[in-house]
């Protein structure tokens, strides 16, 4: 086989193969299922359910996500397979990932040859392996990814990328899913699509003619000159690798209820109890050196008065609430890093005092009961950018899980204040963390600020994560078997928004942001 000039870089890496390949095709975007809806089936749309931990009490990742490959040639209905297969399965975020999104740029030759349709873009060579085997480690890893957009009008990427995170299962598809040696590596099951070569040129005639205004004649000739070569010499070869081959493609129910059984009995094995390896861990320890406990004033302790109070009304809850709020900001502010600054008074005298020293201030909110905190760090934090995280029980579990989260841009790059007002076991505050170190925040950049924590959660966030810094106005001694602080607040939620509580709250449970 001799490789056309216009296919640049080396085959070193691919698996053998058995002469050039096909035609554009019908694109697939990654998605993430974190995105709702992800799918509209005829019986129901399925929304985002929240994902439960995948780190362990000391808050390092202990599972990986599942990864499903998916290959087959073009027109073969793996993207309807991935969709079955994502329905059927019905768990907590899964992320659609596709071949599509990793073409490489090309050239101003490749450029002309793209126009006249002699450009192969699906041709091994036409694809970035080494980025997409980079973004697929760092989602099975459960990092937070930036997934390049191709635009296939300029044959580029655009500018902005988008954000993939979060992924209990990934589903990879790609006509070219098994020809990378290292990217074979990180699937965890291999499937084939096997659809007759008479069926994938009918979808392909009723495609190009319809979507693209093309003639049959040429639809025929495009697939008898690249199409069917390129599947026998690259596609068809690697069927031997799959774990799993499904004919008929998505009209096969059989092999999809097979392997979404499979996927569930693998995910089983991966599931964790944080909550409960929390509440045995860490008991009659020393309070560690990261926590900062507000002075207890008399004000301060008679604003605590107030709003520990089951009496007090709801305007004197919130009043003082606020009050304590922006003490706790303040006093939180003081641990951000500072250099000298010399400015000259109106008098025209020099002053030597101080500025902050970072890129940027952003503060996240664990929601909902965090977001009643933004007010303070506004009032204090001009122009402050505020993401926030949504965090349930799962009220079978009794787990924290992951529901919704919106992150500024580049976070990675700022000193985060994440705000939540009640800490009891530190389940939910460990999961908001986790999802900032994820995003690739610093550890040692994350202050966590808390009206009222239990040493419980002190403990467990300061053993997971030593280098986060922890201010709070009061430390509770205990936590009861329902997880509520002891003497406690109460539900800070409820009683700040006026809602009634559930009768099996948690002073962690977070409900429906009230936007």
């Amino acid at each position: 086989y001799a490789r056309p000039a216009f296919f640049p870089g080396s085959l070193d890496r691919l698996l053998p193969s058995v002469s050039t390949g096909l035609s554009p095709r019908k694109r697939t975007t990654s998605q993430c299922k974190s995105e709702p809806p992800l799918l509209r089936t005829s019986k129901r749309t399925i929304y985002t359910a929240g994902r439960p931990p995948w780190y362990n009490e000391h808050g390092t990742q202990s599972k990986e996500a599942f990864v499903i490959g998916l290959c087959g040639g073009s027109a073969s209905g793996k993207t309807t397979v991935a969709r079955k297969i994502i329905e059927a399965l019905d768990v907590p975020w899964v992320v659609l990932l596709s071949m599509d999104s990793f073409y490489k740029v090309l050239s101003p030759e490749q450029q002309t040859l793209a126009a006249s349709n002699d450009y192969n873009f699906d041709h091994p060579d036409a694809f970035d392996f080494d980025l997409l085997t980079h973004i697929l480690r760092k989602l099975k890893q459960g990092k937070s990814v930036k997934i390049p957009v191709y635009d296939f009008t300029t044959h580029g990427r655009q500018k902005e990328w988008k954000t993939v995170y979060g992924a209990s299962v990934i589903i990879f598809e790609g006509i070219m899913s098994f020809v990378d040696k290292e990217l074979l590596k990180l699937l965890d099951m291999k499937i084939f699509v096997d659809t007759d070569s008479d069926i994938r040129l009918v979808r392909r005639l009723r495609r190009d003619i319809s979507e693209r205004g093309r003639d049959i004649v040429g639809v025929i000739k495009q697939y008898n000159k690249f199409v069917k070569p390129a599947f026998e010499q690259y596609i068809e070869p690697t069927m031997r690798l799959a774990d799993i081959v499904v004919p008929r493609g998505g009209g096969n129910m059989v092999a999809i209820d097979l392997i979404v059984q499979h996927v569930h009995s693998q995910l089983e094995k991966r599931e964790l109890s944080v909550r409960a390896a929390l509440a045995s861990a860490h008991q009659a320890q020393p309070l560690p050196q990261t926590l900062s406990v507000l002075e207890s004033t008399p004000q301060v302790r008679g604003m605590h008065t107030i709003i520990r109070n089951k009496e007090t009304s709801r305007d004197e809850f919130i009043f003082y609430s606020k009050r304590l709020m922006r003490l706790l900001i303040e006093r939180a502010l003081s641990f951000l890093p500072s250099q000298i600054h010399v400015v000259q008074t109106p008098q025209g005298e020099d002053y030597e005092g101080r500025t902050f020293h970072g890129k940027r201030i952003t503060g996240v909110s664990i929601l909902r009961a965090g977001e009643t905190m933004e007010p303070a760090l506004r009032a204090v934090c001009k122009d402050v950018r505020i993401g926030k995280i949504l965090i349930q029980t799962n009220q079978d579990t009794g787990e924290p899980e992951l529901h919704y989260l919106r992150l500024p841009k580049d976070i990675s790059e700022d000193h985060v204040i994440l705000m939540d007002c009640t800490v009891s076991t530190g389940a939910a505050a460990m999961m908001a963390v986790r999802v900032l170190l994820d995003h690739d925040v610093q550890e040692d950049k994350i202050l966590l600020v808390s009206l009222l924590m239990a040493e419980m959660g002190v403990h467990s966030v300061a053993y997971a994560f030593p280098q986060v810094k922890i201010i709070t106005t009061a430390v509770d001694k205990k936590v009861n078997d329902l997880f509520h602080i002891i003497p406690g607040i109460g539900n800070f939620g409820d009683r700040y928004f006026g809602t009634d509580a559930p009768p099996d709250w948690s002073d962690e449970e977070m409900d429906e942001p009230s936007y």
